[in-house]
């Protein structure tokens, strides 16, 4: 049956695709592509211009939306801040917020390094946002079903 949580799941499961399927096409397709058909020139003002515009995505619509739509879950779920140390559902949960945060960090972070010119850090953070972000959807398909 679709009902208003339903549609709400929906759209926090959705804006987590978009988030991490938007890591691995830039990572996996775009970024080859990118490195054998361009200039380093090239290259380096097409990524900043698609990385720039990531960025304003993630903190314009993607972050608002995940915890609006994640505090609605855990709201309806009857999570409290005490649940969050019980084992089970409450715990997976917290594990799951703290990579999210973790994952936030590594990403601005990664632009952070990029704008300062520092590649190799640049690279080292977008590889932890990355796995991160694929740690925080496993989380989140290991929650318990209440």
């Amino acid at each position: 049956m679709l009902t208003a949580w339903s549609l709400v799941r929906f759209v926090h499961v959705l804006g987590a695709i978009l988030w991490v399927g938007g890591q691995l096409t830039v990572s996996a397709l775009v970024l080859p592509v990118v490195r054998s058909r361009l200039g380093e020139e090239q290259r380096a003002a097409l990524m900043r211009s698609l990385g720039m515009r990531l960025g304003i995505v993630t903190v314009v619509a993607f972050i608002p939306l995940q915890v609006t739509t994640g505090v609605l879950l855990a709201a309806h779920k009857g999570v409290t801040i005490a649940s969050l140390a019980e084992p089970g559902y409450g715990r997976m949960l917290a594990g799951k917020l703290t990579a999210f945060v973790l994952v936030m960090l590594a990403a601005a972070l990664h632009g952070w390094a990029n704008g300062a010119g520092r590649r190799t850090l640049a690279r080292a953070l977008a590889v932890s946002s990355l796995v991160g972000s694929v740690g925080v959807v496993l989380l989140a398909t290991a929650l318990p079903i209440t």
